[in-house]
């Protein structure tokens, strides 16, 4: 439970699509505005750095593989000088960051997201555990390492991406730690409109405010736009602009109980939501349904969770003597 009020802060704006340094000296702007309006969390959108790769949505893997080289360039690295600056702006605007990012790791990309703290810079990181759909042809997976809360003075952090809160499982997850405050990041709602409800404002801002609910966290819900630059960058086609619209931001901020917290902005408008995390409003919502604690049935119900990291690469020396493992155990691919 949360043990104050925390004032939050989550952000509608577009990136310096696949430019990676342009893009953190904009967030280094809405860090300082966000810390200018009082608040001690701000939340970025889904794969904000470098922006996200619409052209997966809108041609062929192979039409879009042409921007794969810039897209991997533009990726920061955890241990790389973007984060660091955002680390720094972080620090001395005493703000903590949750950052969505294309995560660089050797030749693979994950779509990440920071924790970026005045006291310890990145605290922690996480990958995107299942990317959705053609988000699979650019972007590896996490695993259930990924699924964790950063313990704050105020109580408990975290965050997910997108359609990882369509996973019941992986949201019981979360809910099981006790989470307090949630960062739900969003890549932006332009694509298919009127042709494909799953993916549009209604069903996904549901499902950023169902989470508040199920699991009485406050949920900050940033949330990126297509703008004219967006546009102009993936839709060379009349058809892609009819697929791809301009717009698409509808960033939220939602109570444990289900209210909405902050005046949202027109959907072609950057800036930035605010809002008060009262631990009032929290108590409340828990006394009525807490599905970890007094709501829940774990006699005829519970989770399977496998919390150990799971690396691409694991590497047995069968010369160790101290290795228990059989000859018969490895299977040679």
């Amino acid at each position: 439970m949360l043990n104050r009020t925390v004032r939050v802060a989550a952000v509608q704006a577009e990136p310096v699509w696949l430019d990676m340094k342009a893009t953190v000296d904009k967030c280094v702007q809405l860090v300082e505005e966000a810390s200018a309006g009082g608040a001690e969390i701000v939340a970025f959108p889904e794969t904000f750095i470098p922006g996200y790769p619409w052209w997966i949505w809108l041609d062929s893997p192979g039409a879009g593989m042409a921007l794969v080289p810039h897209y991997w360039a533009n990726s920061p690295t955890v241990d790389g000088p973007e984060l660091a600056t955002l680390a720094a702006a972080a620090k001395a605007n005493d703000i903590t960051i949750v950052m969505g990012y294309s995560e660089r790791d050797e030749g693979s990309i994950y779509m990440g997201q920071a924790f970026i703290t005045p006291e310890d810079g990145v605290a922690k990181t996480r990958r995107k555990l299942k990317p959705t759909h053609v988000e699979r042809s650019v972007f590896g997976e996490g695993d259930g390492s990924d699924l964790d809360v950063l313990d704050c003075d105020f109580g408990r952090l975290g965050a997910l991406c997108c359609w990882e809160h369509l996973q019941p499982l992986s949201k019981y997850a979360m809910y099981s730690m006790n989470e307090d405050i949630h960062c739900a990041a969003w890549p932006s709602f332009s694509l298919y409109r009127g042709a494909a409800n799953a993916l549009g404002p209604e069903v996904n801002n549901a499902a950023s405010l169902m989470y508040a609910v199920e699991g009485q966290a406050f949920v900050l819900a940033p949330c990126a736009i297509v703008g004219q630059a967006g546009h102009d960058l993936f839709c060379d086609t009349d058809v892609k602009k009819q697929l791809l619209l301009q717009g698409g931001g509808f960033a939220r901020i939602y109570g444990p109980e289900g209210s909405m917290l902050a005046e949202p902005l027109a959907e072609d408008e950057e800036g930035i939501l605010f809002a008060d995390c009262d631990p009032a409003l929290q108590a409340i919502a828990k006394s009525a349904a807490d599905p970890t604690g007094h709501y829940s049935r774990p006699d005829v119900t519970r989770l399977l969770f496998n919390r150990s990291p799971q690396p691409a690469v694991t590497t047995i020396d069968l010369t160790d003597a101290a290795a228990d493992v059989a000859e018969s155990d490895v299977v040679e691919v």
